[in-house]
């Protein structure tokens, strides 16, 4: 699948990836789970969202450094949305800016992070507000990489699913629930519906990628009162789409009744 924006485009590949020679940067967790994918000399953070700061930032952009990475070197965001999220920033600015690519192992950043160029940081203020659009050069989509993960986690990700349901895709919301899917196609359908976005308002300025954000504005401000330590980033989104929906239904924008639907 190839995916269009301002400076060129980008494959997102439905197969393994292999090490070719680029620096992977991961968090601890994944370095633990695929020590076959780090390659030689890989730089490792803290796994979790607290890891997603300005601290983590310059220590990825030091060992990038001492590594000899240079503008026309190419780095590996091995991880979830948290780790394509920082090391995407840290590309989009290291040197001015060089190429990564994003090899996403969780559901989340299977159907979401990984795609459309969104990268940033957090603050104590508030969750992205440092970021940029740097567009990878490559995406790896490997569906295997979900098996590792814990039933919360895989839980993480369908929010993100059902989000895309619930503002573009009514037969992906009923095959959800009827159990009627595979795991391999929900993710690609995913990827297909945020491309027709993103290709659309790539920077957000025309109000269709604000689209995308249901569910985010309630769901952020519970991740940053609760300091990303109580729920994750699927369960503040499930949240705040439930919340968003009874909203909507007082301010008569949506029938009564869509946000007992959007919760079940």
């Amino acid at each position: 699948m190839i995916i269009q924006h301002s400076q060129g485009s980008y494959e997102i590949r439905f197969e393994k990836y292999l090490p070719d020679g680029g620096v992977v940067v991961t968090d601890s967790n994944v370095a633990a789970l695929y020590p076959e994918l780090l390659g030689e000399n890989p730089v490792v953070f803290p796994a979790g969202e607290e890891s997603k700061n300005l601290s983590t930032y310059e220590y990825v952009t030091k060992e990038l450094l001492s590594r000899g990475v240079r503008r026309k070197s190419r780095i590996v965001a091995l991880g979830g949305g948290v780790v394509g999220d920082l090391v995407g920033f840290v590309a989009a600015t290291y040197m001015r800016g060089i190429q990564f690519k994003q090899v996403p192992t969780t559901l989340l950043a299977q159907v979401d992070s990984s795609v459309g160029g969104k990268v940033g940081i957090d603050l104590q203020d508030g969750k992205n507000l440092i970021g940029a659009f740097h567009p990878p050069a490559e995406v790896f989509i490997d569906t295997g990489f979900l098996q590792s993960l814990p039933p919360r986690q895989v839980r993480c990700g369908m929010a993100e699913v059902v989000k895309y349901g619930w503002i573009m895709d009514a037969n992906l919301i009923s095959s959800l629930a009827t159990n009627q899917y595979q795991m391999e196609q929900v993710v690609e359908r995913c990827i297909q519906l945020k491309a027709e976005v993103v290709e659309r308002d790539e920077f957000e300025n025309k109000g269709i990628r604000a689209w995308l954000n249901f569910g985010h504005t309630i769901g952020h401000a519970i991740e940053q009162i609760t300091r990303y330590a109580l729920y994750t980033h699927g369960e503040a989104i499930s949240i705040g789409m439930v919340q968003e929906a009874r909203i909507a239904e007082q301010l008569g924008l949506a029938e009564m009744g869509l946000a007992s639907e959007v919760a079940t």
